[in-house]
């Protein structure tokens, strides 16, 4: 996935629109917080994910964080891989280390979200 054509949010996810379903992940800059990701937990495929509420965790050697949907809708697919080589999340986020897709009836939670220029400058701007 290219970076530039994502959609961002607060938390540091991801969202890659595809017609009605949403790949969701963590960004290369939540990654990089974490430091080594040693586990990652992700609902079953078939699940209900709501937007702004938790649908798995994953697990660094500095702390475990809660990751947010960022829209509603039924997980059709699970990124088993990262599930069995979590290291995936810090080497690969936005390619093999995708961590659900969700079939979306209503994108228009998306528009809260950031562009990838807008996510740079919130970067910038939260460092300081």
């Amino acid at each position: 996935m290219n970076p530039v054509e994502l959609m961002y949010n607060k938390n540091h996810e991801y969202a890659k629109v595809e017609g009605n379903i949403v790949t969701l992940g963590i960004t290369d800059h939540a990654q990089a917080s974490l430091g080594d990701v040693v586990f990652v937990e992700l609902p079953d495929e078939g699940a209900m994910v709501t937007g702004g509420t938790s649908y798995g965790t994953v697990e660094s050697v500095k702390a475990v964080s809660d990751i947010s949907a960022s829209i509603s809708g039924k997980v059709v697919e699970v990124n088993t891989l990262v599930m069995d080589k979590p290291e995936l999340l810090n080497s690969d986020p936005y390619g093999e280390g995708w961590l659900i897709k969700v079939a979306v009836d209503d994108l228009s939670a998306l528009e809260n979200m950031m562009t990838f220029a807008e996510y740079e400058t919130f970067l910038s701007e939260e460092e300081h």
